[in-house]
């Protein structure tokens, strides 16, 4: 068979004014924001006894919440092995919601566990809520690939939808963006 290159698509060259307008495909510049730097709010949770399990919240503005691990968390440093959403009493992978209202949803209260998660060393700990809400979702693809977790936006653990009133005020007991870079400064110098 003979050169086929005539029949491949050949963009003309745009001229406006006399000056050459790039493709769409060449001008994209990989710096953008992300999605969820664009869309989301992010918080942090961490406990006052303990230091290195900090948690991600990322609010959106029509509050839904992602909450997930901070990269900073322990269990994240030493390799995350499985997930486990039953926790003993109740497998929250089995949490069925419907309707606008989210009828169903699980409430949760701040110190609530979603998850247990084995690192690689065989340590074990258990991934708590960080506010109060309605539990819409877990995400079940971290039962086959626990190497999300840590990762912002695809490696969420849960979506929580708490309520109108009580947002600002769970906002005031998380740690806002430049607080934790204060915090955590010193671990990454």
């Amino acid at each position: 068979m003979g050169d086929l290159s005539s029949f491949y698509f050949q963009p003309e060259k745009e001229m406006i004014g006399g000056k050459e307008i790039p493709s769409i495909t060449e001008s994209f510049s990989p710096n953008h924001p992300s999605i969820v730097d664009r869309f989301f709010t992010k918080y942090y949770y961490c406990r006052e006894d303990i230091n290195d399990e900090m948690h991600t919240l990322l609010f959106h503005s029509n509050r839904i919440c992602l909450l997930g691990l901070d990269r900073t968390h322990v269990a994240v440093a030493k390799g995350i092995k499985s997930v486990n959403f039953d926790i003993g009493n109740c497998d929250r992978s089995k949490n069925q919601v419907s309707g606008k209202g989210k009828k169903g949803g699980m409430n949760l209260q701040p110190l609530s566990t979603l998850a247990v998660v084995t690192c690689i060393d065989g340590t074990e700990y258990n991934i708590i809520s960080t506010i109060t809400g309605k539990l819409i979702e877990v995400n079940e693809r971290l039962l086959l690939n626990p190497n999300l977790i840590g990762v912002d936006g695809d490696g969420y653990i849960a979506v929580i939808l708490p309520k109108v009133e009580k947002c600002d005020d769970m906002k005031t007991h998380l740690l806002s963006d430049e607080e934790y870079k204060k915090r955590t400064a010193p671990a990454f110098n």
